[in-house]
């Protein structure tokens, strides 16, 4: 592991003054991004955020609908569900009406 220099996420020690100094690359210039650069990029997201700000009702209305149509959908299968069982009663009921007449009519 010595062999090794630190990295940032493991460093030989946490003593600053005994780690090796930052050097600067020679592909990055030296000093901040111009103020312009800078400003451009605040006004941007600013922007960006006012924009986003502007769409939140919007998909509030979006998910509001969504949670609606999907109430709905479940009290449809509800319903349905409901009326199958109901059905289901009745042809059982018409079913033991019909084996008790057949059982009348061969012990007659």
């Amino acid at each position: 592991m010595s062999a090794h220099p630190g990295t940032v996420d493991r460093p030989l020690t946490h003593d600053p003054q005994k780690q090796a100094p930052m050097t600067s690359s020679t592909s990055e210039p030296s000093g901040s991004a111009t103020p312009y650069v800078t400003t451009i990029g605040a006004n941007a997201s600013r922007q960006n955020r006012t924009r986003e700000m502007q769409l939140i009702p919007e998909a509030l209305a979006r998910a509001h609908m969504h949670e609606r149509l999907r109430a709905a959908e479940a009290e449809r299968r509800a319903v349905r569900l409901a009326a199958a069982r109901r059905m289901q009663r009745r042809a059982e009921r018409a079913s033991l009406r019909a084996r008790r007449a057949l059982a009348m009519a061969v012990m007659q």
